[in-house]
């Protein structure tokens, strides 16, 4: 059985609002990533880039990662949407043993998303840049161990009956297993 489970994508795919759910399902903790940081550093990661720079940021975020990964408060990890494009980021969730799932939205819906949380994203200021990152990021989310597409009709409990069904057709687990 999976250990732990990583879930990555880029931002506005639904990563926090299904480790969540996936949790209540699994009868497990979840947490995510920034919450973890913001509760730290007592900053946001939008303040954090700011103020400090976007390398300040992915060092702390991996600091945070590897205390997440190492003490194993939660079985289920939400990851910011650039956690997982870091080398060592990936590398440490790979010798940990934690089996990721990617939440592969289409732009528009990402972009949507963006738009109606209200809250300026630090590393996608407009469409265009936000739109080139999702372009440069496609293919390192590629890398994790499943791909889960994600529609705007989809609701959050069907999502995560999806990576249920993935986790279970992977580890040839019984359900009761899983859960």
């Amino acid at each position: 059985m999976t250990n732990q489970i990583i879930i990555v994508g880029f931002m506005g795919t639904g990563k926090t609002t299904l480790a969540r759910e996936l949790a209540q399902r699994l009868g497990c903790a979840a947490v995510d990533l920034d919450d973890l940081i913001m509760n730290n550093e007592r900053r946001s990661p939008k303040e954090i880039i700011e103020q400090n720079g976007e390398n300040r940021f992915r060092e702390i975020e991996t600091r945070m990662l590897r205390e997440a990964l190492l003490e194993g408060a939660a079985r289920i990890v939400a990851v910011g949407g650039g956690a997982w494009t870091m080398a060592q980021n990936r590398k440490l969730i790979a010798d940990n043993g934690a089996f990721t799932v990617w939440l592969d939205a289409p732009f528009e819906l990402c972009w949507k998303r963006i738009e109606a949380g209200g809250k300026t994203r630090p590393l996608a200021h407009s469409r265009e840049l936000a739109q080139e990152l999702y372009r440069e990021r496609q293919g390192i989310y590629e890398l994790a161990d499943a791909r889960i597409t994600v529609a705007e009709s989809d609701n959050v409990e069907e999502i995560a009956s999806r990576i249920i069904r993935e986790l279970r057709e992977r580890t040839r687990a019984p359900m009761s297993d899983i859960s």
